[in-house]
This record gives structure tokens, C-alpha cells and sequence, in this order.
């Protein structure tokens, strides 16, 4: 599934849209979250996550968004589940962002 890039005026209606979402917040300037990138993207199409939304939001862009989700350092992962916030997780590694996805199942 392709990764949606959102603003804080989508978020809401994607969120009622999608039942399970992960959300990666990110700024331009953060190297780990230019790492990560590919390894999000990776996650998006694998088939054991068929069924989640993937957004990306930019942190500095989008505050209401960033606010809502307390966001506290970059990247940052939310996993919403029935437009309600499950978890939220600052890492760079793909093990622990895996492990999260789990908790949408």
C-alpha cells in the first residue's frame, strides 16, 4: 500500500477512513528520519500489514496533528485503531516499529 503523505486539515478524515493506521512523523532536516524512509516503505508493502494505513506527516508543518499524537522526538510512530490513539513509539529501528504494527492486529 502506498504511503500518504497528510496535513493536519487530512488527518482527521483519513483517520475515519481507515480503521488501523500508523502514522511516521518526520522533519527534513532529521537524518534518521531520511533513513527510515525506505524501511517504512518497505513495511507499507509488506502483505503481513495488508489493512494498515500508512501516513507520513511532517512534525514542523503540521502541529495540530503533532499536538494531538505528543510527539516528542523524531521520527515518532502513532498507531491509531478505530480513529483512536492504541500507542506511540520514538525510534529509528525496524524491529521495535514491526512490533508496533503488531499491536494494530
Amino acid at each position: 500500500m502506498a504511503i500518504v503523505k497528510t496535513t493536519d486539515a487530512e488527518f482527521g478524515t483519513l483517520l475515519q477512513d481507515n480503521e488501523k493506521v500508523i502514522v511516521k512523523f518526520y522533519a527534513d532536516w532529521c537524518g534518521s528520519c531520511k533513513l527510515f524512509a525506505p524501511k517504512f516503505r518497505r513495511l507499507s508493502d509488506d502483505e503481513r500489514f495488508a489493512g494498515i494505513a500508512f501516513l507520513d506527516v511532517n512534525a514542523e508543518e503540521n502541529p495540530e496533528t503533532r499536538k494531538q499524537a505528543g510527539v516528542t522526538n523524531l521520527p515518532f510512530f502513532a498507531v491509531y485503531k478505530g480513529g483512536n490513539l492504541v500507542e506511540t513509539l520514538s525510534a529509528s529501528k525496524e524491529e521495535s516499529v514491526v512490533e508496533l504494527l503488531g499491536k494494530l492486529n
